[in-house]
């Protein structure tokens, strides 16, 4: 009799402490499942056929061990390079409501950030606000700016975000990843040379980023990628390219 007092109380025990572990508050997914490289969140495009922002992005980031929250800045049926798309476009208002819903859950802890596409200043003025938060719960945030305006000598974006990002956006970026004509909008410097591409990545450190990848630079049919970092504030940085081969196609294929 007094074994079986023992074993209902003892029951009785685990019975109490398992309902106080389901009335406890779900554990912090960034604190519970914390990854070795880190928890990136992506606000890029989306396209349903093809692979060009979050698309392209998301897959490759979590292979390499990332865990990555997509925000899809617009979702069209293909990118903009066809005759025609369909979609929709977020808001800013939008996205800080997506923001404000993963702050209301403690979810807002982020080791990365990673913009892409944005096609309107309030997007992207945004886009600043989202940066101040994440930083204001971890410092160390690294953000990743490719900041997407046009090439080949050609705008897709409205004017008006080549100052917004020149002003605001690259001195607050951690690392920039524009392509040739990208970087000539953001410092004003024709590149024409290997030692121009240089000279412009020094440009844009000099503005922000300790980390620069200008990802094409076409000289006389070749391409170049030139990489540079700024270890330390005003010092020389590390610099190196590669010699990309040059496949002479249009990739953007319309099926008919």
């Amino acid at each position: 009799m007094l074994l079986r007092s023992c074993r209902v109380r003892e029951t009785h025990r685990i019975f109490i402490s398992s309902s106080r572990k389901f009335e406890m508050a779900p554990p912090i997914l960034s604190l519970a499942l914390p990854s070795e490289t880190g928890r990136v969140l992506s606000i890029q495009s989306h396209t349903v056929q093809g692979y060009v922002g979050n698309k392209s992005a998301v897959f490759p980031l979590q292979l390499l061990g990332y865990d990555v929250d997509p925000v899809n800045s617009v979702q069209f049926s293909n990118h903009t390079g066809y005759p025609t798309f369909k979609g929709q476009v977020l808001n800013g208002h939008q996205l800080w409501e997506l923001m404000e819903g993963l702050q209301a859950n403690d979810l807002l802890y982020y080791t990365h950030l990673l913009t892409g596409y944005i096609g309107s200043v309030s997007f992207l003025n945004t886009v600043l606000e989202v940066v101040k938060k994440l930083r204001s719960i971890n410092p160390k945030l690294t953000y990743v700016c490719d900041p997407v305006l046009g090439d080949e000598g050609k705008l897709y974006v409205p004017t008006e975000l080549v100052a917004v990002y020149r002003e605001k956006v690259v001195p607050v970026a951690s690392m920039l990843t524009p392509n040739q004509f990208e970087a000539e909008q953001l410092t004003g410097f024709r590149i024409v040379s290997e030692h121009d591409g240089r000279e412009a990545c020094n440009k844009l450190h000099a503005a922000g980023p300790a980390k620069v990848v200008i990802t094409s630079i076409n000289i006389d049919g070749h391409l170049l990628l030139i990489g540079s970092h700024e270890k330390e504030k005003g010092q020389s940085p590390d610099q190196f390219k590669i010699v990309i081969p040059r496949i002479p196609a249009y990739f953007t294929v319309r099926i008919l």
